[in-house]
């Protein structure tokens, strides 16, 4: 099995010991993107909705530099401090992924890294 690395500058740089992203065997595994600036690599200001349409811009370019378009995502988690956002999340979302419907899982959590308010991976069928 052959484990590609998926890394483009249309994204934020990892934060620790990890890939953006990863391809092996016609698939894409996408790590968590928060609402990072690629440029700056500093969280976007603007609140809530500006982070999260970043991180959907974040995880976009990933998927489009693996190969991929978000037509074929077919699994993501989304992370989200406080479930009180959750429909202003799913309006932004259903934007973004509203025409695949991939499958999904909705977790909140205390905290995410560098104070971020929503994370979201993916896994992608490329072939």
């Amino acid at each position: 099995m052959t484990i590609e690395k998926v890394q483009t500058g249309a994204a934020p740089r990892a934060i620790g010991p990890y890939s953006q992203g990863v391809t092996t065997e016609g698939w894409l595994f996408v790590s968590g993107q928060i609402g990072l600036d690629p440029e700056s690599g500093a969280l976007v200001g603007g609140g809530f909705t500006a982070e999260v349409r970043q991180a959907f811009q974040n995880l976009a370019a990933i998927v489009t530099a693996g190969g991929a378009t978000l037509d074929q995502v077919v699994r993501v988690t989304v992370y989200l401090t406080d479930l009180e956002r959750f429909s202003e999340m799913n309006a932004i979302y259903e934007e973004y992924l509203g025409g695949c419907r991939p499958a999904r899982s909705t977790v909140g959590v205390a905290s995410l890294p560098r104070g971020a308010v929503f994370e979201i991976d993916a896994i992608v069928r490329c072939a």
